[in-house]
């Protein structure tokens, strides 16, 4: 009961912040910044608890880069931190890097969570049904890890670089 009013009240915080706000288009301000953060850090992501199954090695984690430059790219860049990626910084709401404290934040588990089951209201889809457990769990590590920014290059789907056959695996 407890967490579904946490819940309504979180939800009618953010609705009494938008009818303020307007129908203005801006970034978001300090306080609205502040308020989604705590909305998906203690309401929202769940899993806090959960523990990484798989050990933080070479293989798991060049396993999750893997899974990355399948799945997460197009949003992310290679890097994570959207290096190449056009519209990283111009959607709204902005495609945080993984990174940032505020992702780093994010206990295995919630992030786990965020890959599996997306994050509403943000335009990161659900990968559940996509990519597998260890999959997923081996993303998180690689996100845990992440190279220096810019050091993997653009995607080369934004360049045009693309060679026309795929590489052998």
């Amino acid at each position: 009961m407890a967490f579904l009013l946490g819940a309504l009240s979180t939800v009618l915080l953010i609705l009494f912040g938008l009818v303020l706000r307007g129908g203005q288009v801006r970034p978001a301000g300090k306080w609205e910044g502040w308020m989604t953060g705590v909305a998906k850090h203690r309401i929202l992501v769940r899993r806090k608890s959960a523990a990484n199954p798989l050990a933080a090695t070479a293989q798991s984690i060049a396993d999750g880069r893997e899974s990355f430059s399948h799945y997460c790219f197009a949003c992310h860049g290679f890097d994570g931190q959207g290096t190449g990626v056009p519209f990283f910084e111009t959607v709204s709401p902005p495609i945080p890097s993984l990174a940032s404290p505020m992702v780093q934040a994010y206990s295995d588990g919630q992030i786990y969570w965020i890959i599996e089951n997306g994050l509403w209201p943000s335009g990161m889809p659900a990968s559940r049904g996509i990519l597998n457990e260890n999959e997923m769990w081996s993303l998180v590590l690689y996100i845990r890890h992440l190279p220096a920014k810019g050091s993997l290059g653009a995607p080369c789907v934004y360049t045009g670089a693309c060679s026309a056959e795929a590489p052998a695996k």
